[in-house]
């Protein structure tokens, strides 16, 4: 099989929990954008939760300018209520990826139950298509659940990375091993039924290659992992060496 590229999607959300940890305006969600989008993102992925625990309204606003101004598509992830739905209407993002929130949660726990909310929000997918952004469902790799985001008549889904992750970092390489194959095999079964496949959650340098190797995952979302990292080495190079891993896991020469 020929090397593709695949995409990096970086999450900026945790730039603005350190802003909102002490208020102001730095450091700036927006300024951070730039950067990665400079060190070769391609593409922004920020969560406006029903809290607004990290990014805000004003975030999307010159967030949604800025991905404009660059040409660059802008991933927002919200949960599936009117609110966000409708603030999605006006925004109307390059892509929108429908997730579970809840409110005591510090992150994303779980996919989104599809088989179970298919006639909620399936109308919320059809509303997103006709405003013109890709919709995005974050669920886990179960078959159930992949067959349902068929339904739903969205047009990707991203797979839910964390156990496999934290089964690596905890050092147990038979979960691991489980969850990976897990992962491989939802992500053949979407390609099968017509869906883009993208992977996120929890990924870091240790866990990117084994999820980067899967050839039908053909976008990955990073936030957390790198916007820490950048703390020691600076964003860009962060995201650098995390390209790196990924272009060396699809088999791709590094970059001159």
């Amino acid at each position: 099989m020929t090397p593709s590229h695949l995409r990096l999607g970086v999450n900026i959300d945790h730039v603005a929990t350190v802003r909102n940890a002490r208020g102001g305006l730095s450091p700036d969600p927006v300024r951070a954008a730039r950067e990665a989008l400079a060190a070769g993102a391609d593409g922004i992925t920020a969560h406006l939760r029903e809290d607004r625990r990290h990014i805000s309204d004003a975030d999307l606003e010159g967030l949604s300018a800025l991905l404009r101004e660059q040409a660059q598509p802008l991933n927002l992830e919200m949960a599936v209520t009117q609110e966000m739905l409708d603030i999605a209407l006006v925004h109307r993002p390059h892509a929108v990826c429908l997730v579970p929130e809840k409110r005591e949660e510090r992150t994303t726990e779980g996919g989104l139950d599809v088989a179970g909310g298919h006639n909620w929000i399936t109308p919320v997918v059809a509303r997103l298509n006709d405003a013109g952004s890709r919709v995005s469902l974050f669920i886990g790799a179960d078959p159930a659940q992949i067959d349902a985001a068929h339904r739903t008549g969205a047009a990707v889904v991203e797979l839910h990375t964390g156990a496999y992750c934290d089964a690596v970092r905890e050092g147990h390489a038979d979960r691991a091993e489980v969850e990976l194959r897990a992962l491989q095999a939802g992500a053949t079964r979407a390609t099968a039924l017509g869906l883009e496949v993208h992977a996120g959650h929890g990924i870091d340098y240790d866990t990117v290659a084994a999820v980067a190797a899967i050839p039908e995952v053909m976008e990955l979302n990073i936030g957390h992992f790198l916007i820490g990292e950048a703390i020691f080495v600076g964003l860009g190079p962060a995201i650098a060496r995390m390209r790196g891993l990924m272009d060396a896991a699809r088999g791709l020469e590094p970059a001159s």
